[in-house]
């Protein structure tokens, strides 16, 4: 029996999966994480630019407030968690873990490093759990609820909706926060 066989062999035996067994599945959960988390972007931004067209921005934080928590309901399924974290939350529902709080810090190094946003992710398995994020870079758009300059209008909406908000003052180009997702994995 050839050296690789007898390993195999010895680690089904053990009930440890081989590492390239493990590689695969991390692929395929962090490709399905970026799917699920491409879908509840599209889905956020086109609820709130439909929400911004049709009643302007203090209609679109009243959407974000009740669409956004739907939307990820709706794609949490299959095992998958689908939310939003930032350092700077609004919802208080959106509080980030240990986990969630270092990647953000490391996905700040690496916007200032200069890496393109669109590509900042990571994932890690831990506790029985895959977990995954997603770099939130603050868009143009952004501004109107989260920058610096909110018009008054805009100020007394999320100040009924959000007493402890904390996503203001953010410039284009901030790292906003980050899709986080997470998967139970089978024994």
């Amino acid at each position: 029996m050839g050296m690789l066989k007898r390993s195999v062999l010895l680690t089904a035996m053990l009930g440890l999966a081989p590492m390239w067994v493990v590689a695969a599945d991390n692929a395929q959960l962090t490709q399905e994480a970026r799917q699920q988390t491409k879908a509840f972007a599209q889905a956020l931004q086109k609820t709130l630019k439909q929400g911004i067209q049709a009643s302007g921005p203090e209609a679109a934080i009243q959407l974000c407030n009740t669409e956004a928590p739907a939307i990820a309901a709706g794609l949490s399924q299959n095992g998958w968690q689908v939310a939003r974290t930032s350092t700077k939350i609004r919802n208080p529902d959106n509080v980030a873990d240990d986990w969630e709080l270092q990647t953000l810090e490391d996905f700040s190094r690496r916007l200032q490093a200069g890496e393109d946003p669109a590509g900042i992710e990571a994932t890690t398995v831990a506790d029985g759990e895959f977990r995954y994020m997603k770099a939130i870079p603050t868009a143009p758009l952004c501004l109107t609820c989260h920058g610096s300059q909110l018009a008054p209008a805009v100020t007394a909406r999320l100040d009924e909706l959000y007493p402890a908000d904390q996503a203001r003052g953010f410039n284009a180009g901030d790292l906003r926060g980050a899709f986080t997702l997470r998967k139970t994995l089978e024994e």
